[in-house]
């Protein structure tokens, strides 16, 4: 019987962390900031190993006061930055946060974020799972356009 009940809780437990790894996190970096910044943003590809959609729905980091999920829109011909309730990640799929589309948003930052430095960070998903990130601070260069 205490063979059984083992066997048991083994299974269970292994079922357990193929829950929690449902979405995996590569390539997540934080924006260094320059100075008097009071804004960051980070981002990262998300990979749904599941069988189920998985959102992300939230996430904190005590490096900044708020964290907000946002994405890029194009208003006429402004680009604005909205927030979202959540970033779906599609069974067996993979979403890709980046400059000038889906990203975390800091706010409120407890220090300015320079390059090499690490930023913790706990994302929240939608079945209940968490992952806790240390996520590296690189300097991430906007291309410029010349129209002439």
């Amino acid at each position: 019987m205490r063979s059984i009940l083992l066997a048991l809780s083994l299974l269970f437990s292994v079922h357990l962390a193929a829950n929690d790894a449902a979405i995996t996190v590569n390539d997540a970096y934080a924006r260094a900031t320059p100075p008097n910044a009071p804004t960051s943003a980070i981002f990262m590809q998300m990979n749904n190993n599941s069988e189920q959609t998985v959102s992300l729905v939230s996430a904190s980091t005590p490096a900044a006061g708020r964290v907000e999920l946002h994405t890029m829109l194009m208003d006429g011909d402004v680009m604005q930055m909205r927030q979202v309730e959540k970033i779906e990640v599609p069974a067996g799929k993979q979403v890709e946060l980046k400059p000038g589309g889906l990203h975390l948003m800091l706010f409120d930052l407890a220090n300015k974020f320079a390059e090499g430095e690490e930023v913790e960070l706990t994302l929240v998903f939608s079945d209940g799972s968490q992952q806790q990130l240390t996520v590296p601070v690189k300097k991430v260069m906007h291309k410029m356009k010349h129209h002439h």
